[in-house]
């Protein structure tokens, strides 16, 4: 066996075409998913088709830091260490104009896409340690193009937990908001975990094919052009080869903090050089505001707090 692997969101999409792909190269996978239920067939699938037996199902809802402790608990306890983390899992709910909060009073997009993250990786640095080549990798989204409006930025609100007025929610925003912060946590993390030997990336994931299951969850107008976006854009699988490659090429030794592209090349801040168009159409540059060292801080410390609190109300 080649290593471990922790996938979050492996039932579907990017996720299971990243778990079938590590399985079918005798990776021991490790699907954390939020439902188990919807989740079982797919391990199955996966076990079947790759003939590798080491593939396991762990309950686990990232929005959640109750269900992130006792996930960590439960690998800790059946494993002992851990070779590569993926944060695959994701939530965007296309339209939604309501405040979606998780079970612990989180913005939900923030709580499983930046705050569930952060909280897991630091859980799980003693396993990660272990290993004699660790590595992160956060998935990010073309969707942080946006902050080349300079006028864009993050907001730090919601962000810090404020609530706010329904007609006030632009779901497709705070989902910006939450790459482009877990784009800047990597940097921190790259910092913060060097005494760990741990490498940590991002990947900037263009539009894929959405899954079945994804689609059912939208309303009718949502389910119209996700099934017109499925015709053109790229599959599964090619983010998926993408999550292997940079995780485990050698090409990608000693790069640590960087946001990798789907090709995998890592990807650049934009300079004036370069045109407005050719900024927000390019998958080789990304926008000045991810370096903006204040604004780093202010995640970072947002994300450090957050950590503090769950450790002290589920670990005390």
């Amino acid at each position: 066996m080649k290593g471990t692997v922790i996938i979050t969101g492996a039932n579907s999409g990017i996720g299971k075409a990243a778990a079938f792909k590590f399985a079918s190269e005798g990776y021991r996978v490790i699907m954390a998913c939020r439902n188990i239920q919807i989740s079982e067939p797919v391990c199955q699938e996966i076990i079947a088709k790759t003939k590798n037996i080491n593939v396991d199902l762990l309950q686990l809802d990232i929005s959640s830091r109750q269900s992130i402790c006792s996930f960590c608990e439960t690998y800790k306890k059946k494993y002992g260490v851990l070779d590569i983390l993926i944060h695959n899992a994701g939530h965007f709910k296309h339209g939604e104009k309501n405040f979606q909060q998780s079970i612990d009073g989180i913005e939900l997009t923030f709580a499983t896409n930046l705050f569930g993250p952060v909280l897991m990786t630091d859980l799980l640095l003693d396993v990660l340690a272990k290993s004699k080549n660790p590595k992160i990798l956060n998935v990010c989204s073309t969707n942080i193009k946006h902050f080349f409006d300079e006028r864009r930025k993050i907001n730090f609100g919601v962000l810090s937990g404020e609530t706010v007025e329904d007609k006030e929610y632009n779901s497709y925003k705070i989902y910006g908001d939450s790459k482009i912060a877990l784009l800047m946590v990597t940097s921190m993390m790259k910092q913060e975990y060097k005494p760990y030997n741990i490498s940590v990336n991002a990947i900037m994931v263009p539009a894929t094919k959405m899954s079945k299951e994804t689609i059912k969850k939208f309303n009718s107008y949502w389910k119209v052009l996700a099934f017109l976006q499925n015709i053109i854009i790229l599959k599964s699988e090619i983010i998926g080869e993408a999550y292997f490659s940079i995780c485990t090429s050698n090409v990608y030794t000693g790069i640590t903090g960087k946001l990798i592209n789907h090709q995998g090349k890592i990807v650049k801040m934009a300079n004036n050089s370069i045109s407005f168009i050719k900024s927000i159409t390019s998958t080789e540059v990304y926008p000045p505001y991810v370096n903006n060292k204040e604004t780093i801080e202010k995640v970072w410390a947002i994300c450090k707090q957050y950590v503090e609190n769950a450790k002290y109300n589920l670990l005390a």
